[in-house]
């Protein structure tokens, strides 16, 4: 059985997307974008919410951009290979290859995506991740801290949850950004 991981960038007060400006991440350093590259690049299956694959989608074409760095281009090949499913009521179509349309988050349909899958899926944004947590259904918590106090915006975890978690893998880097790995007990 394939696992669930819910990884974002975070504030250090715990906002996966500040109400302004941008969460001061320190991920565009090579250290950090190689290390995600090489955390992510047995991922199978993203599960992305409307917002973040518009986001996410740069990675379909970033490779015909010049003078890109190669672990940028390595992480679009990664992305490109990997299952996209995307949750919105209102997309109509998907620019990307290896894409899906769901019109509505079904846990049961996710758990057999699970069940079924060779290789680790991810749900990537805050709003689909308080589905996918509601619904017992995230079995790691990737989370990368980075330096900044935001004050306000969209929380990692969503408000009213209780999650008892272990800390089984953690990393400094050089910009400060912290890399925290956890499970539920």
């Amino acid at each position: 059985m394939a696992k669930l991981i819910y990884s974002m960038i975070t504030s250090l007060d715990g906002y996966a997307e500040a109400a302004e400006g941008d969460l001061g991440t320190g991920a565009e350093d090579p250290e950090v974008h190689t290390f995600v590259n090489d955390l992510f690049r047995p991922v199978g299956t993203y599960l992305y919410g409307r917002r973040m694959y518009e986001t996410m989608v740069y990675w379909e074409t970033v490779h015909g951009e010049p003078d890109r760095p190669p672990h940028i281009l390595q992480y679009a090949r990664d992305w490109r290979a990997a299952q996209k499913v995307v949750y919105s009521t209102t997309l109509e179509s998907v620019s990307s290859a290896r894409t899906r349309i769901e019109r509505t988050f079904d846990p049961e349909a996710v758990r057999r995506l699970k069940a079924e899958a060779e290789a680790d899926l991810t749900v990537d944004g805050p709003n689909l991740a308080a589905q996918a947590i509601a619904a017992g259904l995230v079995d790691e918590y990737h989370l990368f801290v980075t330096t900044s106090v935001v004050g306000g915006g969209k929380r990692f975890f969503p408000d009213g949850v209780r999650l008892d978690l272990r800390l089984v893998e953690q990393r400094v880097f050089g910009t400060g950004l912290i890399y925290a790995r956890y499970r539920p007990r």
